[in-house]
């Protein structure tokens, strides 16, 4: 049986030098939880939980697409390690990475991965009921802070690269053992050069379906309520962090980082790109809900707006600096293309509805560049293209929709190193064809796919972001993002 540290962090800047570990049942600790009674100047080692067994995902999860609107979220396969068994307020042992992240000017090349939604660099964390950013008594990176409980649903797992690791928190449950609600939600953190991430970035958040914030142990009644869930990252010296939000209700209601609580839907399928590798003034982050950084339009194709010719999406900013303003330019070379009506105005935060009209323009890759500039010393800017792959045809009578895109496609790995496998449902008689284009619109490769689950080799291309395309002969197509590594 191997004995799972729960390190549980003293709330007050005085730690006894008496520190000692108690030995203990899941049972115990539990019951202690309920009633409010964890010392919180000891470390609980829980005597009964079973050593974490060798991971082996499930067939529905292995090449388990995300949706073609999202491809930050990355599909768990056999490359992913199992973190912990089962548990509540669980953390790793220490993991060595085999690149330095920068956090704020400090350079770590080993972390912490806690089972309450965060990791963690100088020792682990247990604790459960999240507080809100700036905090001196934490330094850590938080996807989503709040009381993980695993032992009912989901796992957390990971994935090491020479320049990157995945930590997906896949469809977990809460506090306590409760599966009626499930959270999906992943972090990224880098060296800051590898493309699996924006060009400026060491760090993302990505989620998916995310339906719970708070457990019974936070005062949570069904997965609601209680003490909100806490999303941004916090050095401890009150100076270096930053607060997306803190999320307490069902719905999709957000006033920036800083106004109320806000509704955990508003989550759903975001994504969010930062560096942490600059100390002092923290740039603006810029949140762009239900797409990534790429929107492929197609005839018919009703995703992005109810009239298949407009694709349309919402862009976000947020300035980490409470006592900060941020301003937001968002442009396009086809400027007559794009409609913004902004929805939200707050100092901290503003957010934009946006229309692009693909009317008249040609096929192929368009853009719409956001800029986001805060007022601090000196002044930080955060720039981001979203890549707009027009397929549109006026003439041409078929419709796609995004779950039929979702299902026609997936590749894996994704980051891939050499060798990717494309998986689709396209008839072998119609001869589809992949082709792979990069961010500005080139052809790179084109193979045909003899199976429907085919090898295909990439070693001979670059490393970034390409986007493959499946075409039959009858004009059908899906496309999906992937990342040379």
């Amino acid at each position: 049986m191997k004995k799972i540290l729960l390190a549980i962090t003293c709330f007050t800047s005085v730690v006894s030098t008496a520190q000692k570990n108690i030995d203990i049942s899941a049972q115990q600790y539990e019951a202690l939880k309920l009633s409010n009674q964890l010392d919180r100047s000891k470390n609980y080692i829980l005597n009964d939980l079973s050593k974490a067994p060798s991971y082996k995902p499930s067939k529905k999860a292995i090449g388990k697409a995300p949706s073609s609107l999202c491809s930050c979220m990355i599909p768990l396969d056999t490359t992913f390690s199992l973190a912990m068994a089962p548990n509540d307020d669980g953390s790793t042992g220490v993991i060595t990475i085999p690149f330095t992240f920068n956090f704020y000017g400090v350079n770590y090349t080993s972390l912490y991965i806690n089972n309450n939604g965060n990791i963690s660099f100088s020792s682990p964390y247990g604790t459960f009921t999240a507080s809100p950013f700036p905090d001196s008594t934490y330094s850590m990176i938080a996807p989503f802070w709040a009381d993980v409980d695993t032992r009912g649903a989901g796992v957390v797992s990971y994935k090491i690269t020479p320049t990157s690791i995945i930590v997906k928190w896949d469809s977990v449950g809460y506090f306590s053992t409760m599966t009626d609600k499930l959270n999906t939600f992943q972090l990224i953190i880098t060296d800051g050069t590898d493309p699996i991430l924006p060009a400026g970035n060491n760090v993302s958040f990505c989620y998916g379906d995310m339906n719970w914030t708070t457990g019974s142990a936070s005062s949570g009644v069904g997965g609601f309520g209680g003490t909100p869930a806490t999303v941004g990252t916090n050095f401890g010296d009150g100076v270096s962090y930053f607060q997306v939000g803190r999320f307490d209700t069902a719905g999709v209601a957000f006033d920036g980082p800083y106004g109320s609580n806000d509704q955990v839907d508003w989550l759903d399928n975001q994504a969010m790109y930062f560096n942490t590798g600059i100390a002092g003034n923290i740039p603006p982050v810029i949140i762009n809900n239900n797409i990534c950084d790429t929107i492929d339009v197609y005839t018919g194709d009703t995703t992005h707006s109810p009239i298949y010719d407009f694709a349309t999406f919402t862009i976000g900013a947020s300035t980490p600096e409470p006592d900060q303003t941020v301003s937001i330019i968002i442009s396009s070379p086809d400027a007559a293309a794009l409609t913004i009506t902004p929805t939200i105005n707050l100092a901290t935060y503003k957010q934009f509805d946006c229309v692009f009209s693909l009317v008249g323009l040609a096929t192929g890759m368009h853009t719409v560049t956001i800029k986001a500039t805060d007022n601090g010393t000196p002044a930080q800017e955060t720039s981001k293209t979203i890549y707009i792959r027009s397929h549109y045809d006026p003439l041409a009578p078929t419709s796609i929709t995004e779950s039929a895109k979702a299902n026609a496609i997936s590749i894996f790995p994704n980051p891939a190193d050499a060798t990717i496998t494309v998986n689709h449902n396209f008839s072998i008689n119609s001869n589809p064809v992949l082709t792979l284009v990069n961010v500005v619109g080139q052809n790179i490769m084109t193979t045909s796919l003899s199976t429907q689950a085919q090898s295909v080799d990439i070693s001979n291309l670059n490393k970034g972001v390409y986007f493959a395309t499946i075409t039959s002969k009858e004009g059908k197509s899906a496309t999906i993002k992937i990342v040379r590594k």
